[in-house]
């Protein structure tokens, strides 16, 4: 504070002044001292000296202020801070000399202290009169001087800032006990501000700090909340209307129009009774003229209340959620204090200016999204929904919205939740859902990891798997499971083509092949972790989805992989200004590389798979920007997601239950199968975010992962069952018995192989193997590896065969459409109704032969 109009009157007022505090400081020791402690035999010089004695210095610091949070907007072609949220534990905003309306101070004065300018801090008529009272038994009485009272408001003040609630109780009950002894500090204090202060800022510290009934404190938000108008636009009326309060906070306050004794029906009586009298003192003290009070008296009292919203059920811009999620992280982080009551209690009173990295253009996007396509309520199904963006690079959460609107009060009814479905339960209650075939991204990745690649192919056919089998962290798996694919997929497929189309069977015989715990790390290394805590699980069933994970997590996740293998954990928080314009120490993002970035640049070569022909391709924008995506969807269809991202943003979009088990396939909103919901709010997001932030093409694939290191397949035509095992994975594959066919080979021998003998095919693919069954009948399939596709269908035709299939093999090395294995293998005996199919060679190993990444169409080579 400033030493201006420290005392009135000019250079003798002052001199005058100066001789008046210490007569009151005589008088103070001699009648208001020595007659209270008179009474128990101490002598008056003992009783001057312990009143010396007393701490005359009070440190004023900051007040509690409300503290703000904003999101950023876009408004004429340039970004600005829009804020979204408040919080306070006492409505306040402290402001200037000049902010303040000069009839409020003069009201202030009239109404509490009339000889403010004239003394020291103590009124000594004032004293004496509350001193004989006090000796006679009578009630303590107050004789508080404007000053006197300041000084009880700062120990309030600075006893409900505390870090504890028993501090805080401790230190309110010492500020507000009803005795002498806290009196005579209190006075002690009083002189001693009034020594370092001037009567300006003393008379606006007091109404700023001044309670003016329920949580509205200083003559600020007074203004605001009772009248609709700042403390500088006060009319007389008006200014004396709010100082009236301050006598008595809950008898005068004009905010309960219902009061019998002070309400609308009586035009607020009690209050009138108190602003009239303030008004008679401002006419008698000459700050008012006749006219102007007789026009104030005569002025009804009309509040408009106009309540300052607080917390994060009046956030602005559909951000309820995404507050909540900045409010749980200040609770969380030790950043912000010792205990999350500490940290709480700070934020609520530390004035702060918390900048956010919320988009509130896209966050409008991904809530109409939301909106158009899953209610907030439907019967017989608890449905939710979210989306969240994360930016690649920075971790800055861009959106965060879901179906509900946000409420944490105790009932708030079915369109409101507290719970945010986006985030972990530490920062929004939700134990998360499970990630489903989202999931198996890690398995890819694993996969890429220990040196297998994309172009590798097994039999995902659905089947009951041994899960001992699998190898786990602890070993302890036991049992077996039959695992199904969504589309009864059967036969042969690559990597590429199960991770387009999301089939189980790939994924299971991929992670048969793995250590589980390699799959988990591919998760954690990328920040995966359970919504509720802990580890994530490596059973066999983890690999298609059973972890219980949360949309900002997964978001995060694929990010990190667009982001060719960096990821970086989520931030809410840019900036945190204090109330003195200094930073306040904020968490911030840790980025990391989290997987390799070869393995990212192949992870993300499939992963364009489902977006672009595979099971994500409803989600696509066709914008002309590069996306990468996963689709899952949980047993029993409760749960679906497509998550992903372009090389700016991360997006994870949920569909499903927060309980219960309905199945969304069978659930029709609007006409609209349940499960497909998830695509119609991906896209526009996207779309949305592409059209802002942009994004860039992928980098290249190494072609180790495309072809990997192809050597020959061993012909065991011939062979034992376990002879040929023993060949072929004495050769580097992984082998798999295909079961016995018709043949005129001895039973039990080896009949051929898929890929065949001879032809080549990457090292740790499986060679699936045929024997015969000694019961030859049909046709023998002709030897037509090496010729092309249609000289090859021709034979077939004239060997008895009609139908012919296509598939792709892994051999490069022969020209296009060159034919490099048969199925059934040449020399077989089958059925002449039975498909014959051939693998044909893709040519330069880059798709159709022509070198531009382009999938070639098998069936085009005949």
């Amino acid at each position: 504070m400033s030493a201006r109009n420290r005392l009135p009157s000019g250079r003798l007022g002052a001199i005058l002044s100066f001789v008046g505090i210490s007569a009151i400081a005589g008088v103070l020791a001699t009648v208001a001292v020595t007659p209270a402690i008179a009474l128990t035999g101490m002598a008056a010089n003992n009783s001057i000296g312990m009143f010396e004695n007393l701490p005359s210095y009070l440190k004023i610091g900051n007040l509690p202020e409300k503290t703000n949070i904003y999101a950023q907007r876009e408004v004429d072609g340039k970004e600005k801070n829009v804020r979204i949220a408040s919080f306070y534990a006492e409505n306040r905003e402290s402001v200037g000399w000049d902010q303040v309306s000069p009839f409020a101070k003069a009201a202030a004065v009239a109404a509490e202290d009339p000889r403010y300018y004239e003394h020291g801090g103590i009124d000594p008529v004032g004293v004496v009169r509350a001193a004989v009272l006090n000796v006679l038994g009578s009630d303590v009485q107050g004789a508080s001087t404007i000053t006197q009272q300041y000084v009880k408001n700062v120990l309030v003040a600075q006893a409900t800032g505390l870090a504890t609630e028993e501090e805080r109780d401790a230190a309110y009950q010492e500020a507000t006990k009803v005795s002498f002894d806290r009196k005579l500090r209190e006075m002690r204090l009083a002189i001693g501000l009034e020594k370092e202060y001037s009567k300006d800022d003393i008379l606006l510290g007091y109404l700023n700090i001044a309670l003016f009934g329920g949580r509205v404190y200083g003559i600020q938000a007074a203004s605001k909340y009772y009248y609709g108008v700042t403390a500088k636009d006060l009319t007389l009326s008006q200014a004396a209307s709010l100082l009236a309060i301050v006598n008595n906070p809950q008898k005068f306050r004009l905010d309960q129009p219902d009061d019998e004794m002070n309400g609308k029906a009586n035009g607020y009586a009690a209050n009138k009774v108190r602003r009239d009298y303030i008004l008679g003192n401002m006419l008698e003290g000459g700050k008012i003229s006749k006219a102007e009070h007789d026009e104030a008296v005569a002025a009804a009292i009309e509040p408009k209340i106009t309540p300052a919203p607080s917390g994060c059920s009046e956030a602005k811009g559909n951000a309820g959620f995404f507050c909540d999620y900045v409010v749980n992280v200040i609770k969380n982080d030790t950043k912000f204090g010792a205990t999350a009551e500490e940290r709480y209690n700070s934020f609520i009173r530390g004035g702060f200016k918390v900048f956010t990295t919320l988009d509130l253009d896209m966050q409008k996007v991904a809530q109409d999204s939301v909106n158009a396509a899953v209610p907030m309520t439907m019967d017989g199904v608890d449905i939710g929904s979210a989306a969240t963006s994360v930016e690649a690079g920075t971790g800055a959460i861009k959106v965060m919205v879901q179906n509900k609107k946000f409420d944490d009060s105790a009932d708030p009814g079915p369109e409101y939740t507290a719970v945010n479905y986006n985030t972990d339960s530490d920062y929004g209650a939700s134990g998360g859902f499970q990630a489903a075939s989202t999931y198996k991204t890690f398995t890819l990745i694993a996969w890429l990891r220990a040196g297998h690649t994309l172009g590798e192919g097994m039999d995902i056919s659905e089947q009951t798997y041994d899960w001992p089998s699998f190898r786990t962290c602890d070993g302890g798996t036991v049992g077996s499971g039959y695992v199904e694919n969504d589309d009864n997929e059967s036969g042969w497929r690559s990597v590429l083509d199960s991770t387009a189309h999301s089939i189980n069977g790939g994924f299971m015989k991929m992670g048969q092949q793995l250590d589980q715990c390699d799959i988990r790390k591919a998760a954690t290394d990328l920040m995966v972790h359970p919504a509720g805590g802990g580890e994530l699980a490596d059973n066999p069933s983890a690999i298609l989805g059973t972890n219980l994970v949360s949309p900002l997590t997964m978001a995060t996740a694929y990010a990190g992989i667009a982001n060719q293998g960096k990821v970086c954990s989520p931030v809410a928080i840019m900036r945190m200004i204090k109330p003195d314009g200094t930073d306040a120490d904020i968490p911030e993002t840790t980025c990391k590389q989290g997987i390799e970035k070869d393995v990212a640049a192949a992870t993300a070569y499939a992963l364009r798979g489902p977006i672009e022909n595979g099971s994500a391709i409803a989600s696509n924008p066709y914008d002309g920007i590069d996306h990468l995506a996963k689709t899952g969807t949980n047993d029993n269809n409760q749960q679906t997601w497509t998550t992903g991202a372009s090389t700016k943003m991360g997006l994870a979009v949920w569909v499903g239950q927060v309980s219960g088990d309905a199945n969304l396939r069978q659930t029709f909103i609007d006409g609209v199968q349940a499960s497909t919901l998830r695509h119609a709010i991906w896209k526009p997001i996207m779309t949305a975010l592409d059209a802002k932030y942009g994004g860039d093409p992928f980098p290249a694939v190494d072609d180790k992962y495309l072809r990997g290191i192809y050597v020959s397949v061993p012909d065991v035509t011939g062979q034992t069952i376990d002879g040929a095992r023993n060949i072929i994975e004495g050769a580097g594959f992984n082998f798999a018995d295909g079961g016995s066919r018709p043949s005129s080979a001895p039973k039990g021998t080896v009949v051929g192989s898929d890929p065949a003998g001879g032809s080549s095919a990457s090292r740790g693919s499986t060679i699936t193997v045929y024997t015969s069954d000694g019961t030859p009948q049909g046709l023998v399939v002709p030897n037509v590896v090496g010729q092309t596709a249609g000289q090859a269908t021709q034979a077939l035709n004239a060997a008895g065969f009609a139908n012919v299939g296509y598939v792709l093999s892994g051999d490069t090395s022969q020209p296009a459409c060159t034919v490099t294995a048969t199925d059934p293998a040449a020399g077989a005996t089958a059925d002449p109704a039975a498909t014959v199919t051939l693998a044909v060679s893709p040519g330069d190993g880059k798709g159709d032969g022509n070198g531009n990444g382009q999938q070639l169409d098998p069936a085009a080579c005949q």
